[in-house]
């Protein structure tokens, strides 16, 4: 693919997405298949299959990052921050690009990694994860701020490893047992501690603000070298342990920043604890959690960490994140080709569906996209593997019918108050954004556009799974599912980047929706695609070492 042909289809994408979402009334100006903007006509085409729009901009006209900025500039609102949009695309088509060039050199480095070493909760599937686009946001790969050579240097779709900077930090609030391998004073080159201080890990694209801030002292060595999940703020620190630090950037909008808000840390701990209650009460479900106790934060999103510590059934496991599962392997085909796509697909959204429709019962919805949801493969039967719960959304009244309330899992004690919902149809949209969207529909669209499953047979596949996982008393999710006339989709370009939430009225721009979508659910229709020639997937794995 060219340079040009990068350019277009990312235009394309994001030309779509603000259609979808309706910014600036692009829906008025939409006759007869054709968009008209200031400045030029849009051709669209059937979306095929239907999802999240019925239509999208035909990515083989000539359509360029310049066309979509006229367009914007022209029918915007002052207040918009159509200069930050710009950069937002302008970054993600040079880290396309980059990535175009790099993917070879990178793929040849994995694939001389044996596959014992690909096993465990490592970065070996995160950084094939990194090359893949996000379902939903057409410009994800740009990280607001960074180089290019900061990217080269820290980003996991280029696999590299650095040692991690620390800071001597005043004051600071502390949860859990901290790890064997965190650094004693010495090796970091400093003398002692002053008393009521601690050793927090800094990234070092967080060092030099770090080092100028008033309750830290940057520590002159570093210490520990660290790998990039996909994430980019969370390391690979140990085989069993991740590490998750501040980073100066925003993805997905430049209103998502990539610190951490100290009151994420004990509100991911809290809601961990919480489904640990619930995997009590339901030992069925095929899921396992990481362990998120431990943590530190000195009341600023620049001073912050986060200990991960994985259970060890996932040892000698692969560990394959949702995000993963179509990205190119290293030696040829994709990351599920290892196992049999099918069955495969089949299993996972067994899992997806019992366990979400299970904690909606419970009035809990889970922001678990496809970066914090994993399948744990090895020779038991599939499980998922879930982290970073700070996103969950919860009916606390709902919740209060199925487990009494207990010291260290009541939702009234969560710091960030939008985490807590008396509105059922708050949960069922998360529900269909995050569980539906995102993690079931979106692979199976991605299988498809590969010829690795027809899309009428994932869509078959999500139907049946959710509707085994539905029960006769959740009529509610049903219609707001499978029986919906239409599905909510998120306006994550409106309120991430363009329009503040002065005016969007989201109180959390990860949970803003802009106009419903179709239900790719529903009987099919002429516009879905026709059968991929390749029909029938693999029925044998590929030889272990293929990815």
């Amino acid at each position: 693919m060219t340079g040009d042909d990068v350019e277009r289809r990312l235009a394309a994408r994001v030309l779509t997405a603000l259609l979808r979402e309706n910014y600036a009334g692009l829906h008025d100006r939409v006759e007869h298949r054709t968009l008209e903007v200031p400045g030029r006509s849009v051709r669209l085409m059937d979306a095929r299959p239907a999802f999240l729009s019925d239509l999208v901009v035909d990515p083989a006209q000539d359509l360029r990052l310049r066309d979509v900025f006229a367009a914007v500039h022209a029918l915007a609102d002052p207040r918009d921050d159509v200069a930050a949009f710009e950069r937002e695309c302008l970054d993600a088509l040079a880290a396309m690009r980059l990535h175009d060039d790099a993917r070879a050199a990178v793929h040849r480095r994995l694939a001389r990694i044996p596959d014992g070493l690909r096993r465990g909760p490592g970065t070996f599937y995160e950084t094939l994860a990194a090359y893949n686009d996000h379902p939903v946001h057409p410009a994800s790969r740009g990280r607001a701020g960074l180089s290019l050579a900061d990217l080269g240097r820290y980003a996991p779709e280029f696999a590299p490893s650095f040692p991690l900077r620390w800071a001597a930090v005043r004051n600071p609030a502390l949860a859990g047992p901290l790890p064997g391998w965190w650094p004693a004073p010495a090796d970091v080159g400093l003398a002692s501690l002053a008393d009521g201080s601690a050793l927090f890990p800094v990234h070092p694209l967080a060092a030099r603000q770090v080092g100028g801030h008033p309750g830290a002292v940057l520590a002159p060595e570093p210490y520990l070298r660290v790998a990039p999940t996909l994430s980019m703020r969370t390391v690979a620190a140990a085989p069993l342990g991740h590490l998750k630090m501040p980073l100066p950037t925003s993805t997905l909008g430049v209103r998502n920043r990539r610190t951490i808000r100290p009151g994420t840390l004990p509100d991911g701990a809290l809601v961990e604890r919480l489904l640990r209650r619930v995997l009590q009460r339901e030992p069925a479900l095929p899921v396992l959690l990481a362990d998120e106790q431990t943590y530190g934060h000195a009341h600023d999103p620049l001073l912050a960490y986060l200990v991960r510590r994985f259970p060890p059934e996932t040892a000698r496991a692969h560990i394959v994140p949702v995000a993963a599962l179509l990205a190119e392997a290293p030696d040829n085909g994709y990351v599920i080709e290892r196992w049999d796509v099918e069955p495969l697909f089949d299993t996972y959204l067994s899992a997806l569906f019992s366990w979400n429709v299970t904690l909606f019962r419970y009035g809990i919805a889970l922001e678990a996209h496809q970066q914090n949801v994993a399948l744990v493969l090895d020779d038991s039967p599939l499980r998922l593997l879930v982290k970073d719960n700070d996103g969950a959304l919860i009916n606390a009244s709902r919740l209060r019918e199925r487990l009494p309330p207990s010291p260290g899992t009541d939702p009234r004690d969560l710091v960030d108050r939008r985490m807590t919902t008396d509105d059922d149809e708050a949960l069922a949209r998360v529900f269909v954004t995050i569980t539906l969207h995102l993690c079931a529909a979106a692979p199976a669209l991605g299988l498809a556009e590969r010829g690795l499953l027809p899309w009428g047979a994932g869509r078959a596949m999500i139907r049946e799974r959710l509707d085994e996982a539905l029960g006769p008393d959740d009529a509610f999710l049903r219609a707001r599912t499978l029986d919906a006339d239409t599905l909510p989709a998120k306006a994550m370009v409106t309120a991430g980047t363009l329009v503040d939430k002065a005016r969007t009225g989201a109180a959390d721009i990860n949970k803003h929706y802009g106009p419903p979508g179709p239900n790719y659910l529903r009987a099919p229709h002429a516009r879905d695609p026709a059968p991929t020639d390749r029909t029938n997937p693999p029925t044998t794995p590929r030889d272990p070492t293929c990815c």
